[in-house]
């Protein structure tokens, strides 16, 4: 089979992203990051759903630096009751800096390392938060950084390096990934969107907000977070 390299950070996007790929006829290997973040309890629900789709998984440990984020640093308060309509007008303190550029680097070395043709991750530039690092532009331009900076990529200059990276969601609704995820009987009831962590979603985050216009407009009930 073909392989792939899935960023699965165990939220209901990356999670829908694995069971596409899966569903395209990929042998899926899944990258979890521990990267310092305020909970670990999306790392539990990516552990889990990985085991469900039955996927080898690794959970990869970096530390980046605890400043400049409310998902790292709990001295910064995480956003709360903001109105979805205005997430775009700004760049929140939950944004993480450099943090899609540093794991699709660590995905490309390892799909160089196993043969892997594909690199998929999650990211969406319709109903987002505003992140810089999740818009199609930024895509484009890692695909060129992959073609000018791995071994795969200059193999072939003119055509472009055999390894791509596949974000089947960018231009997705949260209504959208919420009947795609339906469709591929992704375990929903495993995933966890919420910044805060805890034992129940806090669903006045940006994610808990989002995450419920999308079941909200898809017309259908989140039973995990209802």
């Amino acid at each position: 089979m073909k392989k792939a390299v899935i960023l699965l950070s165990g939220g209901l996007d990356s999670s829908t992203t694995l069971y596409y790929a899966k569903s395209k006829g990929y042998s899926c290997h899944c990258l979890i990051f521990d990267y310092g973040q305020r909970h670990k309890r999306e790392i539990k629900s990516a552990k889990g759903i990985a085991k469900k789709a039955n996927c080898e998984s690794q959970v990869v440990k970096i530390q980046l630096p605890h400043k400049g984020s409310s998902l790292l640093d709990n001295s910064i308060a995480i956003p709360k009751n903001r109105d979805a309509a205005r997430f775009k007008k700004g760049i929140p303190s939950t944004y993480v800096p450099g943090r899609n550029i540093i794991f699709l680097s660590f995905a490309v070395s390892y799909a160089e390392a196993i043969g892997a043709g594909a690199i998929f991750i999650g990211a969406n530039a319709i109903d987002y938060s505003g992140y810089p690092d999740c818009r199609p532009e930024f895509f484009e331009a890692f695909k060129k950084v992959i073609n000018t900076g791995t071994k795969v990529g200059s193999k072939r200059p003119s055509r472009g390096s055999r390894l791509g990276v596949k974000a089947p969601l960018i231009l997705k609704s949260k209504a959208d990934i919420v009947r795609l995820a339906r469709r591929l009987k992704v375990p929903i009831e495993l995933t966890w969107s919420c910044y805060k962590g805890g034992e129940t979603p806090c669903r006045v985050c940006d994610s808990c907000i989002l995450r419920a216009k999308g079941f909200k407009d898809a017309g259908l009930v989140d039973k995990y977070n209802g």
